[in-house]
């Protein structure tokens, strides 16, 4: 049911807002075939006010919700239940990162947005250890390359929101985000912040690995061509069946933005042949104490 989306408890106004969204596209398309022009004309509005309510980059305010019910010819239960995504995609309590706004771009909020409302995510990082696996130290080094043009105090807001990420996802809560990662050899290997970091954060993988909700697996480099992808890229899963998966692709450009079902399709079948090459989580730990063996 719609309405039981928002009643887990690890919903946010702006899964709502996507659930709501991707609803009524499916009624304006799948239903009743009309173009985004021909509502927008119908209820006197822009196209883009429209696309932007579908796309859940605006909440849908009571009016414009009412019309579409009325213009969709939605059956009173149906409405109801839209009803109570349409109320809450408007919630005002405001999320943990909106004091780090300032420093957040749109995407990276949309990132930990879906990962504050997840039940699972599945990521692969070709030269990277995951957000979520990362020390501060190594955090604040990849930071401070990846956004050079900003200032200290802007990458130490950047590594604060990665820690409290942690802290929500993985420790200071009673239902961890279960994650499935996947990385390559090289990921290890990197020298980031150079040895003492490094060696630190090749333990907080040994330790972390022993976390009930991380499943951690490395792609050796002996695999070659099987294990090579050009970026990382993660999909979340939600616990209400309903809400179907996204993925985040990441880009020099940011996160993009993935909901299309043959592209989920794909990416889950990358993912599952990526981990097909990987070693098992017990080689894993091996791979990463012996190369931590070589920086001690």
């Amino acid at each position: 049911m719609a309405g039981e989306t928002m009643t887990n408890g690890s919903s946010t106004a702006l899964m709502a807002r996507v659930a709501l969204g991707r609803a009524l596209r499916r009624l304006r398309d799948e239903v009743h075939g009309l173009r985004l022009n021909e509502v927008a004309e119908a209820l006197g509005y822009d196209v883009s006010l429209i696309s932007r309510i579908e796309t859940g980059k605006r909440p849908c305010s009571q009016v414009i919700f009412g019309k579409l019910m009325d213009l969709y010819e939605v059956p009173a239960e149906e409405r109801e239940e839209l009803a109570q995504l349409q109320a809450s995609s408007n919630d005002r309590r405001p999320p943990w990162w909106v004091r780090y706004r300032e420093i957040i771009s749109s995407s990276y909020e949309q990132v930990i947005a879906f990962e504050d409302a997840a039940q699972s995510v599945f990521e692969y990082q070709p030269g990277i250890v995951p957000g979520l696996l990362q020390t501060e130290d190594y955090a604040r080094a990849v930071t401070g390359v990846g956004f050079a043009s900003l200032g200290p105090d802007q990458i130490d807001g950047l590594v604060e929101v990665r820690m409290v990420r942690q802290r929500e996802r993985l420790f200071d809560t009673s239902t961890p985000l279960q994650c499935h990662y996947v990385i390559t050899q090289a990921a290890l290997e990197f020298r980031v912040g150079g040895p003492a970091v490094h060696r630190r954060q090749l333990q907080h993988l040994l330790d972390l690995s022993e976390h009930p909700s991380v499943t951690l697996r490395v792609i050796p480099y002996e695999k070659g061509e099987e294990g090579c992808q050009i970026a990382g890229f993660r999909i979340f899963r939600f616990p209400d069946e309903h809400m179907p998966d996204v993925a985040f692709g990441e880009s020099v450009a940011g996160s993009l933005t993935i909901d299309d079902p043959r592209d989920l399709r794909r990416m889950h079948r990358l993912f599952r042949s990526l981990t097909g090459v990987a070693l098992t989580v017990d080689e894993t730990r091996d791979l990463v104490s012996r190369v931590k063996d070589r920086e001690d």
